[in-house]
């Protein structure tokens, strides 16, 4: 085993190894590859089409993995489900809230499913919840909040169990400019403050930052990996967006001008 670095986390927060997956004879992934390190931000960058929903239900679970492993923290997610499902937050790019109840109704529900004592749940929603300024909005209905209101409540519902890592499949989706502004401040927030490990799965380059971990994703294919200046040096590039043009070929994603 290498030695680690001073301080150095002994497991990346997710390790994806050679994971490859079909519908039928349409090949998904193949032979998948990259980490997430802890207390990291790493943005999985790719079209419509590229996979990335795929992996994400290949992370989570909701499909097994037919090829290759995958560890959360060191948990192999074939050997050991619970203890690797139990350290990571999802917000999938589908609402998944419940609009008749109100915010603290679907956390308390989400507590529930992850074993927190009602006294506890209720004192991690309310810190979550002013963290994401919506503490004065718990008796609400879900219905009567915006969209980027919802995300954030989906976000603070995905932390109730203090999980090590957290995946968000395009979470932006949506919402207007200053909305996913917002979202991605209080990610990276998450990132710095509470030391939690985030996949940001988007099609979007303005919300990748020159210092993220990058993973480009194109037909199912990692085409690359790492710091974003050094993917953009390897491409022979300026920028994110123009490396993503010249290593899968086709027009630059959204926003690739920032």
């Amino acid at each position: 085993m290498k030695a680690l670095a001073p301080n150095a986390a002994p497991f990346p927060a997710l390790e994806v190894a050679g994971v490859s997956h079909s519908y039928g004879k349409r090949v998904a992934l193949e032979s998948v590859s990259f980490c997430v390190a802890q207390s990291s931000f790493t943005a999985l960058l790719g079209l419509n089409g590229a996979g990335k929903t795929t992996l994400f239900s290949l992370v989570t679970r909701l499909f097994a993995a037919r090829s290759g492993h995958i560890d959360v923290l060191g948990f192999d997610l074939a050997r050991a489900p619970s203890q690797a499902l139990r350290r990571m937050g999802v917000v999938f790019q589908a609402r998944t809230l419940d609009l008749d109840l109100s915010i603290a109704q679907n956390l308390a529900y989400h507590a529930a499913l992850h074993g927190l004592f009602p006294r506890d749940a209720r004192a991690r929603s309310e810190a979550l919840l002013a963290r994401f300024g919506l503490a004065h909005r718990m008796k609400d209905k879900v219905r009567d909040l915006s969209g980027g209101e919802m995300r954030r409540v989906e976000i603070a519902r995905a932390l109730l169990h203090r999980p090590r890592l957290l995946l968000l499949d395009e979470p932006t989706v949506g919402l207007d400019i200053a909305a996913r502004a917002d979202l991605l401040a209080h990610v990276r927030g998450l990132v710095r403050g509470e030391a939690v490990g985030v996949l940001w799965a988007t099609h979007l380059i303005d919300e990748i930052d020159q210092g993220d971990d990058v993973v480009v994703l194109h037909v199912g294919r990692v085409l690359d990996r790492g710091k974003v200046g050094d993917v953009v040096n390897r491409a022979g590039a300026r920028t994110i967006g123009e490396a993503f043009r010249k290593l899968t070929g086709i027009a630059e994603p959204e926003g690739a001008s920032s």
